[in-house]
């Protein structure tokens, strides 16, 4: 392919092909039935069928109790106040993340922490935990980053040491494994998104996973008022038939009859979503410039249906041209390459100045005594600050096609081959990368 022309300066598209490699969820006449069942039974407010799902996921990923709820979002909401987080505590968090893992903090008067990151995995750094502990943290959020299992033995260790709780917030990594055990079973809890993007797809959906008795009564308590039948504890028994958190997080059952059929799907199409994948790294592998992120061969530690896939990107081996220039030029080519991830949550104005609450200083420190100061929360984070310049997001196959695949990968390798050809017109050099939102990326990919 040397010497061959690039289709940003004019040349023929490397990827011809018009394929369902990337339609996701993959929707049956099972789905459709069981969505329609619903529908004709009026119960789309129901929760016998929710109960049904929760109770088969629960089931599938080992854990006791699983609680449905609307979003992702209320789910580590109901999972942060259900841990006991309230005012005045801090909860550590990564800062390349969605801001959903850790912005309800404020909802409970409490403060968010950030750590930094791993750039092996882009997942919270072990390394960088134990010197934000305070005695006012309470809790450890560990997002698995784009699919990617932070490294929890590390982190529980330091949980156990210094006696916190561990949410998981596993929303890109539906079916991983670490060391051979799923996401979501590490922590006291664990959250899910179920919205029609992520791997696990059912529609606009979380669910949050425990093993702990009063972690699952608290959740019900906080927004599940109709489920407070459930309720045992006798601290809590006072306060059932109002929803403490003033919160509907109630699943509706389009969401969850749709979930039932995906449950009996999912492992079949992430076996076939992580022999897709691994195929695309295993034709780029050894290509320079840029860098498969997944995890090592032989540790039975996995990236499950691969949500939101990276590469690194290494641009010392292609002349300095920058990751921006790089990436529109694949995208010429009719691949998928979006330069960087999400942002650092730690420079975003909602962590650094703004008052939301009208409490007269910024949010970050409105529930800490008066002595504290923004300027200790707003700390540098050196890999965070530099990573979106240093990794991209790649085509999200959900089909293992050869052929198809083979046309996006040889996009990546003819813009790799001319790279020179691009540095002339490079004026990217300092472009900014990545976004705040989740659906900055392309729509191909969902």
């Amino acid at each position: 392919m040397a010497q061959e022309q690039l289709a940003l300066l004019g040349g023929e598209k490397s990827v011809e092909s018009d394929s369902d490699i990337f339609a996701w969820p993959i929707v049956t006449e099972q789905h459709e039935q069981a969505v329609l069942d619903v529908v004709r039974a009026r119960k789309m407010s129901g929760i016998e069928i929710t109960k049904e799902f929760e109770k088969r996921y629960a089931r599938m990923l080992g854990r006791k109790y699983g609680l449905a709820y609307n979003n992702g979002t209320a789910a580590i909401l109901g999972a942060l106040y259900a841990l006991g987080v309230g005012p005045g505590d801090e909860v550590i968090c990564p800062s390349i993340t969605y801001w959903a893992s850790v912005a309800q903090a404020y909802t409970l008067s409490a403060t968010p922490v950030f750590a930094d990151i791993d750039p092996d995995t882009l997942c919270i750094d072990p390394r960088d935990i134990e010197h934000r502990i305070t005695p006012r943290t309470r809790a450890i959020v560990v997002v698995h980053y784009a699919s990617m299992p932070a490294e929890m033995d590390a982190i529980m260790k330091i949980a156990r040491a210094h006696n916190l709780k561990v949410l998981e917030d596993a929303s890109h990594a539906h079916g991983a494994l670490y060391k051979g055990q799923q996401v979501g079973t590490f922590g006291e809890a664990a959250a899910f998104s179920l919205m029609t993007g992520k791997a696990l797809a059912i529609g606009e959906a979380g669910i949050l996973f425990t093993d702990d008795r009063a972690v699952y009564e608290r959740a019900i308590l906080f927004g599940h008022y109709i489920r407070h039948d459930e309720i045992t504890l006798d601290e809590l028994k006072p306060f059932v038939g109002l929803p403490s958190g003033a919160a509907k997080h109630r699943m509706h059952q389009l969401s969850s009859a749709f979930g039932l059929v995906q449950l009996e799907l999912y492992p079949k199409q992430m076996a076939e979503i992580d022999k897709a994948m691994n195929y695309f790294c295993d034709l780029l592998e050894d290509t320079a410039g840029i860098r498969p992120m997944r995890p090592a061969k032989d540790t039975n530690t996995t990236k499950g249906g691969w949500y939101y896939p990276h590469f690194k990107y290494l641009t010392e081996e292609l002349g300095g041209l920058s990751l921006s220039r790089f990436c529109q030029a694949v995208g010429a080519e009719g691949s998928i390459c979006n330069p960087g991830c999400n942002k650092p949550l730690h420079r975003h104005p909602l962590f650094t100045e703004q008052d939301v609450y009208g409490h007269g200083r910024p949010t970050r420190i409105a529930f800490l005594d008066d002595s504290a100061k923004i300027e200790q929360y707003a700390q540098p984070l050196p890999v965070a600050e530099s990573i979106v310049r240093r990794v991209f997001e790649v085509p999200w196959f959900k089909h293992h096609e050869p052929e198809a695949i083979e046309e996006h990968a040889n996009a990546y390798r003819k813009v790799i081959e001319n790279y020179q050809s691009l540095l002339p017109g490079d004026t990217e050099k300092e472009a900014d990368t990545g976004g705040y939102s989740s659906f900055f990326t392309s729509s191909k990919n969902t």
